[in-house]
């Protein structure tokens, strides 16, 4: 699986299952893993439904795909991206996909090219069924793209904290995993054995923006930064997480 900034990716959009107003910042996030070479936007652009896609699709330079809805009741949108998706995976042009969508029907599809070596980005609402984030690499909630206000309103803040509790596990599982002798991980092997753990996991979650913050809140754990590179003009620090010493005890 290639991995890195130099990647190639192609980013396909279910326009029926996709948000038109986060495109913009979605597309910011994938410029953190890749290049977007491939952008298309998968839906039958005759119907009032998808009036709101025009503006973004020439902004931002996506090629829109028409696909006529031929039977109610059948998406012939997915078709089409599964179809296209696999022709641009056989002809070896790209070193990854970001699959825009909230649908489950994209699971196997994001499956197949794992199998094939390419990694994938899946992007979609929380509503999206666990199978196809479980399928993904990586899987973005989009909420977490949109711009939020300076001040988060008391409902956001709640939702955010609701969720925290469910941070413990998901940490001490991938802290286990990584550990060395002495307990210690450092941050950047805990973050991406808590990735390949839950595919779904970022810190902006939880409402912060990086890991070491996200691990500095956690009460159960002890962090450290160790300094590197001595005689250099940079100093470059590692950061190392391990459980506090109570908490190992009261696993014994």
């Amino acid at each position: 699986m290639a991995t890195g900034n130099n990647e190639k990716l192609a980013v396909l959009i279910d326009a029926d299952n996709a948000q038109a107003a986060v495109i913009q910042e979605l597309l910011a996030e994938v410029s953190r893993y890749g290049t977007a070479t491939i952008k298309r936007a998968y839906g039958d652009w005759t119907t009032q439904n998808l009036k709101g896609w025009k503006e973004v699709l020439h902004k931002l330079a996506i090629q829109p795909i028409q696909q006529f809805a031929y039977t109610t009741g059948k998406n012939s949108t997915d078709a089409s991206l599964i179809i296209d998706a696999m022709d641009v995976l056989h002809t070896g042009s790209v070193d990854g996909f970001c699959l825009v969508s909230s649908d489950s029907d994209f699971t196997r599809l994001a499956t197949r090219i794992r199998e094939a070596g390419l990694v994938v980005y899946g992007f979609g609402e929380r509503k999206t069924p666990e199978p196809f984030v479980a399928a993904c690499d990586k899987f973005i909630y989009t909420e977490i793209l949109r711009a939020k206000p300076d001040e988060p309103k008391a409902e956001e803040v709640a939702a955010e904290v609701a969720e925290l509790p469910k941070l413990k596990p998901m940490v001490l599982t991938a802290l286990d995993a990584t550990a060395r002798e002495d307990g210690w991980s450092t941050l950047a092997a805990l973050g991406s054995q808590l990735t390949r753990n839950h595919p779904s996991f970022d810190p902006r979650n939880y409402g912060v923006a990086k890991l070491g913050e996200l691990m500095r809140k956690q009460g159960y754990l002890e962090v450290k930064e160790v300094p590197m590179g001595e005689g250099s003009n940079q100093v470059h620090v590692h950061v190392y997480v391990r459980r506090k010493a109570a908490q190992v005890a009261k696993t014994k």
